[in-house]
């Protein structure tokens, strides 16, 4: 069958082959698999079926079809604050899900560690686009329910310059961690420098010793526009944790 590239893959080429996404496969291929059956054995939709490996010894999964938030520019349901609310309760559906299995071991839960709109997966549901289900499982592993509520804060708001008004994103952070039931909001803030500050450094050690896909999102300024976000989430500290108090 022929293969479509599909969009984004900065750090690992993903194709399409029919209604299988194929992707190669990593040291954390077998922990993935594991989680994404225990998500299909529980009837969860939110991410996709896990198929195996192909003869080219690629990760073989299910394609969810629908509309993937690639572009700068996006329809407002997207950024919607009822598409807010879905993604903080799908969160909370797989975080509930792994609390308490093998897969999450000591920790809370499993946490997918990379949530964004790039990696999820809308469908139209009443007439607008809603958040369905979630992809690009690579980065998942034991952690704390707020890691990833803290990345969807920074992520799904967008928090850096560009926001123009403090006062509406922090009611859209309020927003999320209702949604989600988040009980310890007292470290929300400091978890979300603590990703970005996580994030910068990360890409930075990994471009040092040579790795090309690090190489390239440091070429493409993903530093420089992670440490503005970085001083943003600073500046405006005080009233970001104000609001989820």
């Amino acid at each position: 069958m022929s293969e479509s590239r599909l969009p984004g893959g900065f750090v690992n080429a993903v194709v399409r082959v029919g209604d299988t996404v194929r992707r190669p496969v990593s040291a954390r291929t077998e922990f993935v698999g594991d989680l994404l059956r225990l998500f299909e054995a529980s009837g969860w939709s939110g991410a996709p079926r896990y198929l195996g490996v192909d003869d080219e010894g690629r990760e073989v999964l299910g394609y969810l079809d629908g509309h993937v938030a690639w572009e700068p520019r996006q329809p407002a349901a997207v950024s919607s604050d009822e598409s807010l609310v879905t993604v903080a309760r799908l969160v909370r559906e797989f975080h509930d899900l792994t609390a308490g299995t093998p897969s999450a071991g000591d920790q809370e839960v499993v946490c997918h560690n990379d949530l964004s709109p790039k990696n999820t997966v809308y469908q139209p549901c009443g007439g607008e686009l809603r958040p369905v289900a979630f992809i690009d499982w690579d980065l998942a592993a034991p952690g704390a329910r707020i890691h990833d509520i803290a990345h969807v804060c920074w992520q799904y708001l967008d928090l850096g310059p560009s926001v123009a008004d403090v006062e509406e994103v922090a009611r859209r952070m309020r927003l999320i961690v209702d949604s989600y039931e988040l009980s310890d909001r007292g470290c929300l803030v400091s978890t979300i420098l603590w990703w970005q500050d996580r994030c910068r450094r990360g890409i930075e050690s990994r471009a040092d010793a040579g790795d090309i896909a690090m190489i390239r999102l440091r070429n493409a300024g993903v530093v420089r526009r992670i440490q503005a976000a970085y001083q943003w989430v600073s500046d405006h500290r005080g009233v970001l944790e104000r609001s989820v108090q």
